[in-house]
């Protein structure tokens, strides 16, 4: 059974920074990918058995994926934030091998956490 659990969420100052974390489990053999999102919008991408990644332009330079010290925890930096990325972030999970940032590829969604950014 897959699981994601996402924390890290919180109400920051626009120009902040924020470190999301997605703790995933259940995935059975190489070929899956991960991907973080903002409400159903793509921010980042890794297939973590291929070292494959991918960043939304919108967020690039800004966002950063990474690989946690724990071998099933996924990362998002987030800098210099904005009002404009208040929102539920996603951590969510395909067996497929697909590197994508669309929604509508993953299978399995963690519950989100909020982030909120005030001006």
């Amino acid at each position: 059974q897959v699981k994601l659990v996402e924390s890290g969420g919180d109400s920051v100052q626009a120009g902040g920074s924020l470190r999301l974390s997605c703790e995933y489990s259940g995935f059975t053999n190489r070929d899956y990918c991960l991907g973080w999102f903002r409400e159903r919008e793509g921010l980042a991408t890794i297939c973590p058995s291929y070292g494959s990644t991918d960043t939304a332009g919108s967020v690039k330079g800004r966002f950063t994926l990474s690989r946690g010290n724990a071998r099933n925890i996924l990362l998002l930096e987030m800098t210099n934030l904005k009002p404009g990325d208040t929102a539920a972030y996603y951590c969510a999970g395909t067996r497929r091998p697909i590197l994508s940032l669309d929604a509508h590829d993953y299978d399995y969604w963690g519950q989100g956490t909020q982030v909120t950014v005030s001006s």
